[in-house]
């Protein structure tokens, strides 16, 4: 009589263990696929995030040249930026409380004033023609005192005001008053070299201001 080779002999238990083992190495080779998937899908997630970021770095880099800024003015046809045009003569500038607008330039004047209020200049006097407009809502205290030339070697000179109110009629610059809208015609006189080359005129509502410039170069 012959044994069924499927059936164990007698006393020992069915091979249910061995098919345990199978179905857990096939478990552990699926969850390692798994872990496997998982961690590629973070990469290509983490590469898209880190490439996305370095996009808008650029893109910020890029606005802040000065092509892309107001200060320095729209690029020409070279691609470099405009230099920002300077006020000049005609042009009205502003200072605190004082809207300015120099109107004419006079030179190589020897002397001012006639008799008694003569007053000869140490080499020659300019004389600076402008308006000014109080734009505040008070009264504001204009003086040439605050107002410098400035000449191409960066030198500044103080405005004469003793040879202006003698020498000059309605010069308007020595601590004059100015109400709310109201406007006066002034001008500044400076005593300075013969040979000198003017570049601007700096402005001021009062001794404590920014200031304003206006260029004199032609």
């Amino acid at each position: 009589m012959h044994s069924n080779p499927q059936q164990p002999p007698h006393g020992y238990p069915p091979p249910y263990p061995q098919t345990v083992v199978v179905q857990k190495k096939g478990g552990g080779c699926l969850k390692a696929l798994l872990i496997g998937a998982a961690v590629l899908m973070g990469l290509i997630v983490l590469g898209t995030i880190l490439k996305g970021g370095g996009q808008s770095d650029t893109q910020a880099s890029l606005t802040d040249t000065p092509e892309h800024t107001t200060q320095t003015g729209k690029p020409n046809q070279t691609g470099k930026p405009k230099k920002p045009q300077v006020p000049g003569l005609g042009d009205v500038v502003k200072d605190g409380k004082f809207a300015f607008k120099v109107t004419k330039v006079e030179k190589g004047l020897s002397q001012v004033g006639e008799g008694f209020t003569v007053s000869k200049a140490q080499g020659q006097y300019v004389l600076i023609h402008l308006t000014v407009k109080n734009i505040g809502d008070e009264a504001q205290l204009f003086s040439d005192s605050a107002q410098k030339l400035i000449d191409a070697k960066g030198r500044t000179f103080d405005a004469d005001s003793g040879a202006a109110v003698l020498g000059l009629k309605g010069s308007n610059a020595f601590l004059n008053n100015i109400n709310p809208g109201n406007s006066v015609n002034g001008i500044l006189l400076f005593d300075v070299p013969e040979d000198v080359k003017l570049k601007a005129v700096e402005l001021h509502d009062s001794l404590f201001s920014g200031g304003v410039t206006v260029s004199l170069a032609r």
